[in-house]
């Protein structure tokens, strides 16, 4: 394995580097180049539309402003490209949904505004963070041609007071609980609303009815459909007669869907006739023709397919501001048209691996237009198309097959951030097939990520038993965003006579709920009675107690936790409720089978399931160390009083703060000058027991806290009349809510990161190997929650070739056979991001694993980089 040598800096290179298809590359190359970009074409068209049909009914509103919309978006076709369309104009394009969310476009201090002063952003890449030339930044990422910001300054007052944002603020100050919500929101204590934010998403797509039946035939389907529920409730005196407005819905947005496919294809054709060189004069025409055929009739061909399934997944992304829409088990899904074309001849393998690539090309350029909060801080920019590998069938055997294997060298050969991958791993997976997943794993990209199939299927009969959920359906389940395990169903396809079982999703958003609660926040306020230490605002009443005993302290957090998530979701249901109401979904619904059945769209309980919304914590590592260093130093061993512990804290251990220290891990930091009345407690603090070392200590606590908070989580009721979920996932979460947390007990210092996902240790602290994180991660039940995340980094040397590909192969079942329910790895040296970190031009194409999702190093923000680098190097598997 070679040793590169750059600025004095020795690091080890990835050892598996396969090349990028050559015309896949031009693309890839201009992605490089390419900055986020938005426009206000699509805005426009759908506020006209909806302005014209004032006092209209809102279901039919909805589908004609999107109508509109998608029948007035220019195409755009790059030479090269053979699978096309894309979110707006520009190849990195978005634009803004201001009918749901425009107050942080209206803030002239959005950077504080949106984040509390302490977000982040990263500053490379595609990323626009400040206005050049032409072109202004917007919420720190993108950029805005100056002659366009009028229109869109235009658009954005209109929609003031009605927009859902609006709507939600206006109305929820008549809770009675309303100052207390926004005292824990003004704290970070929970990071952003669920209703207005990215209101759908962390879900799977389904596109049965689209690929049976193709568009021309569907929309005769639904037409039949309506008029068969004309004026008829069919006993449903609540929503009943709702059914005929939400098919005449799904009706006008099929056209709109199809005007902007024809739209392509005429573009393709005149492209087509003007094109001089043979080769490219081909293609152009191919994408017309295969255009004109989708935009009526059901695919014929694997790439017809293809198209078809990637123009109805940005049509769901154009929908709403939407974040995790996932492919799901797109291999299995499309594998029918796989298999017949390569039969018949019609295509190769190489053909289908350059169509995966371009795939991946496409899926990275799509940005979701947001605030600076969401996304530079929550998301760290990205996406989370997640493309599900691997499970089970209906009939129990295992699903694997040969297109899932060129996704894979799809993955290895064009390494993007999209789609990420994950493997559904069960024991009757082929060897090979995982041994191709390790191979995908030592190329760097971070993906797949490894879910424990088994365990899967047991919180989806947990999660949704209530709802009907039977073997067979959990067994159509996929990741949906970056890790939450989404409902799904298996529908039959026939193709030419064959059939085939492919599977697809079924149920809701898992965005709802509580969205990254922040635990050691909340621990903070306990130890100071209820205040924000960091900025001396109260947050909750005073709870006046000693905290005598380490029992009397959990019990004031668990205190403290419960009035948090009670009031979050009450709140949570309110403006989720208000968004059902005034911004249903008419694309995503109408492609879940169910609710084409029933008439009903997602915020009708449309879908077959309804208990995905979830309550999610962020720093459960740090929390649980911080509990077991307070229990050592101060209740069992009494070295320290609590008063003592919290001036310690409060001055943060005699170092100073990470914001303005620039560095935001505990590896990089500074102490004051000539202060060391704190060096004896924060050495104690750091010497505490930690997780993640299998130490009885400290893993009860983590036990005692995951069987509590689960069991709390599922007595409260979502506004479906279902249960709330616990969920364990961070995307970039710990960056931020670290920034505005002081010292914690756990020796951490003030602004730095939390523990990053939710079972993995704290960097530096897990000091006896992986296998001793295993053993305190299943400590407790991983099946009694959703994504319980662990994040793993590998130096390459310690999985070279193949006896290392199968030591690799030999851990992740460990874990997942010990009960983990998640696995994922960096395979990189640190020396190598620390070179990145200090020349960032230089590496635009180095991806990391974050938290449940891959990202390009440069379009990181620097609290994040700093953690992962910190995440200790495994240097040897056994």
């Amino acid at each position: 394995m070679e040793i590169v040598k750059e600025k004095k800096i020795d690091y080890v290179q990835r050892e598996i580097k396969n090349e990028t298809d050559p015309e896949v590359k031009k693309l890839l190359d201009l992605y490089y180049s390419a900055l986020s970009s938005i426009d206000t074409e699509f805005s426009y068209w759908y506020t006209r539309r909806w302005d014209e049909l004032d006092g209209n009914v809102l279901t039919i509103r909805r589908g004609e402003a999107l109508k509109a919309a998608f029948s007035h978006l220019t195409p755009n076709i790059y030479p090269g490209e053979k699978l096309v369309m894309q979110k707006a104009y520009y190849y990195r394009g978005s634009f803004p949904m201001q009918w749901v969310s425009l107050r942080f476009l209206l803030d002239n201090q959005e950077k504080k505004a949106a984040s509390g002063g302490k977000n982040v952003m990263a500053t490379g890449g595609g990323n626009v963070t400040k206005d050049f030339d032409n072109v202004l930044s917007i919420a720190g990422k993108f950029g805005l041609r100056k002659e366009e910001k009028t229109a869109m300054d235009k658009i954005t007052k209109s929609w003031v007071g009605r927009s859902v944002e609006d709507i939600i603020k206006d109305n929820q100050t008549a809770l009675y609980d309303y100052d207390f919500k926004r005292k824990l929101m003004d704290a970070r204590i929970s990071f952003d609303d669920a209703g207005y934010t990215f209101v759908q998403g962390r879900e799977t797509m389904n596109l049965y009815y689209p690929l049976q039946y193709g568009l021309k035939n569907l929309m005769e389907l639904i037409s039949k459909r309506k008029d068969e529920v004309a004026g008829l409730c069919g006993g449903d005196g609540v929503s009943g007669m709702d059914r005929f407005y939400y098919y005449q819905a799904v009706l006008s947005v099929l056209e709109g869907i199809q005007n902007w496919i024809l739209n392509y294809a005429k573009l393709a054709k005149k492209l087509a006739d003007k094109e001089k060189n043979k080769k490219n004069k081909k293609n152009y025409q191919e994408v017309a023709d295969i255009l004109n055929h989708i935009a009526y009739k059901k695919p014929e061909t694997f790439r017809q397919a293809l198209q078809l399934f990637h123009t109805l997944h940005i049509a769901a992304l154009n929908e709403d501001p939407i974040c995790g829409v996932s492919p799901g088990r797109m291999g299995q899904i499309l594998y029918p048209w796989f298999e017949q074309d390569i039969e018949k001849g019609i295509i190769t393998e190489e053909e289908v691996i350059e169509l995966f690539e371009m795939h991946r090309v496409k899926l990275t350029c799509v940005d979701i237009f947001a605030s600076e909060n969401l996304v530079g801080g929550a998301n760290s920019g990205n996406t989370y198309n997640n493309l599900s590998l691997g499970g089970l069938k209906k009939d129990g055997t295992q699903a694997t097959n040969r297109l899932e294997y060129l996704i894979l060298e799809a993955g290895i050969r064009c390494a993007t951030p999209q789609p990420t991958l994950t493997c559904l791993y069960d024991e009757k997976l082929p060897e090979d097939f995982l041994l191709k997943c390790i191979e995908c794993n030592k190329s760097g990209v971070g993906y797949p990520a490894w879910i424990n199939n088994q365990n899967s299927q047991q919180i989806l009969l947990k999660q949704f038993g209530s709802e009907g959920m039977t073997v067979k359906d959990a067994r159509a389940a996929a990741i949906g965003g970056c890790l939450a395990v989404a409902p799904g169903c298996f529908n039959e396809i026939d193709l030419n006579g064959k059939k085939y079982e492919i599977p697809g999703g079924a149920g809701l958003t898992t965005l709802g709920g509580a969205l990254a609660i922040a635990l050691p926040k909340i621990l903070e306020a306990v130890l100071f009675n209820g205040i924000d230490a960091r900025t001396g605002d109260r947050i909750y009443e005073a709870h006046n107690s000693p905290l005598d005993s380490y029992e009397e302290l959990f019990e004031q957090f668990k205190n403290y936790y419960t009035q948090t998530i009670t009031t979050i979701l009450k709140h949570s249901n309110f403006q989720m409720d208000i968004t059902r109401k005034n911004n249903m979904s008419i694309i995503n619904s109408f492609m879940k089978p169910d609710c084409l059945k029933k008439g009903l769209h997602n915020g009708q309980k449309g879908y077959r399931y309804n208990s995905t919304l979830m309550v999610i914590g962020s720093g459960t590592i740090t929390m649980v160390n911080s509990l077991a260093a307070i229990k050592k130093i101060v209740y069992d061993t009494k070295k320290y009083t609590l008063e003592e512990l919290k001036d310690a804290l409060l001055n943060n251990f005699g170092y100073i703060e990470a914001e303005k220290t620039g560095n935001f891990s505990i590896n990089e930091q500074k102490k004051k000058e000539n202060i060391s009345k704190y060096d004896d407690i924060h050495q104690a603090c750091l010497e505490a027991e930690k997780y993640g070392n299998a130490n009885k200590y400290v893993d009860e606590i983590l036990k005692e806290y995951e069987d509590w908070m689960c069991e709390k989580v599922t007595s409260f009721e979502s506004l479906y009349g279902e249960k709330f979920f616990p969920g364990q996932f961070v995307t970039g979460h710990h960056g931020p809510h670290g920034a505005i947390t002081i010292a914690s007990a756990d020796g951490r210092l003030s602004g730095t990161t939390y523990s990053d996902a939710s079972m993995s240790a704290y960097p530096g602290t897990d000091k006896n190997g992986p296998y001793a994180i295993f053993t305190s991660a299943t400590v407790w039940d991983h099946s009694n929650s959703q994504s319980s995340q662990l994040n793993i980094k590998l130096h390459p040397t310690a999985v070279a070739g193949l006896t290392g590909s199968k030591k690799m192969l030999s851990l992740t079942r460990s874990y997942l056979r010990k009960g983990g329910q998640h696995i994922q790895y960096n395979v990189v040296d640190s020396n190598c991001l620390r070179d990145a970190q200090a020349h960032p031009e230089e590496y635009r194409d180095l991806l990391v694993r974050v938290s449940g999702f891959t990202q390009y190093w440069c379009e990181l923000s620097k609290p994040i980089q700093d953690e992962v680098i910190a995440r200790t190097d495994y240097e040897g598997v056994s």
